[in-house]
């Protein structure tokens, strides 16, 4: 059965409660850095929605035009969900910094501004740990960073690059609602916003650059190319293999496609046999390797490898 997306639901329910304080704090103050969280936040809900409809659509079977399953189109929503980030996030949040600074006006009642931004780190807080637990039980043994760089799955990197940005969005907006308090001058509100857009936009083209890897046949980790490597040549009908060439086609699902020199002698039936076994030992070894093919090359052939 697949795994809930857990991290996106627990970013949804968060986003939608801060985007609502959020904005009710920006009514009440009015603080341009205010304005922009709601407007980040109210976005980030939006991408949870997305990524959600991506999981579900995701899951459907397998059928005659997508005899591998529908397991990628869930990276096509997650470069959906970049693209929005950026646009709509990203792009409101720019702009409302520049307004401010072009009709600049005073920040009242920063203390309500302090409450909603204690809150709303405190929740985003709390969906950052969920989506970092997430990460980690998918990539046991992994530190966070190569785990993040490695992974999958935009139902977890996608919140937790959310998050990460919710988190410095909210130091940022404080840091302007207090430099303004302190000075007088609305000026730092609007450069917090400012701020605020070029951090989204950073973190959506990063979002979409991996997508885009994804997209076009990322090629499974090197732990997991080597150890398909390792497990051929174990099986003593194989005098030597190439390098798997293996594609990311979703979330837990790898195809891995090997080339093999068997030795002499052996029958047809014997080659046949020997493809079971490592075929059957590659998935035991890594559960995320779905697909295994094997294929028999000439003993004098050079062995294909990938270009490093």
């Amino acid at each position: 059965m697949p795994h809930k997306p857990i991290a996106v639901y627990g970013a949804l329910v968060a986003n939608l409660a801060i985007a609502a304080t959020k904005f009710a704090a920006a009514a009440v103050t009015g603080s341009s850095a205010m304005l922009s969280e709601g407007i980040h936040s109210l976005v980030d809900t939006a991408n949870q929605g997305l990524l959600l409809v991506g999981v579900h659509r995701s899951r459907r079977p397998a059928d005659a035009r997508h005899p591998f399953g529908h397991a990628s189109e869930l990276y096509v929503w997650g470069l959906f969900v970049a693209v929005a980030l950026f646009g709509i996030g990203g792009g409101l949040a720019f702009y409302e910094g520049v307004s401010h600074l072009q009709h600049p006006s005073p920040v009242g009642s920063p203390g309500w501004n302090y409450a909603v931004l204690a809150v709303a780190f405190a929740l985003d807080g709390g969906s950052w740990l969920l989506a970092l637990r997430e990460l980690r039980r998918a990539n046991p043994g992994v530190g966070p960073w190569r785990a993040y760089r490695e992974s999958a799955d935009p139902a977890v990197y996608t919140v937790l690059a959310e998050d990460t940005a919710d988190l410095v969005g909210i130091l940022l907006a404080a840091a302007g609602i207090a430099l303004g308090h302190a000075t007088g001058d609305p000026m730092w509100d609007g450069l917090a916003s400012i701020a605020i857009g070029l951090l989204l936009a950073g973190i959506s083209l990063g979002l979409a650059r991996t997508g885009r890897s994804l997209l076009t046949g990322r090629s499974a980790s090197a732990e997991i190319v080597e150890g398909v490597r390792q497990l051929a040549e174990a099986d003593p009908a194989v005098e030597r293999a190439a390098v798997p060439l293996t594609m990311q086609l979703g979330p837990g699902d790898v195809l891995v496609n090997v080339e093999l020199v068997f030795h002499d002698g052996l029958s047809a039936g014997d080659v046949a046999e020997a493809s079971v076994r490592i075929e059957a030992a590659a998935r035991d070894a890594f559960p995320v390797v779905s697909r295994v093919f094997t294929e028999a090359a000439p003993r004098r052939a050079p062995l294909s490898s990938p270009d490093p």
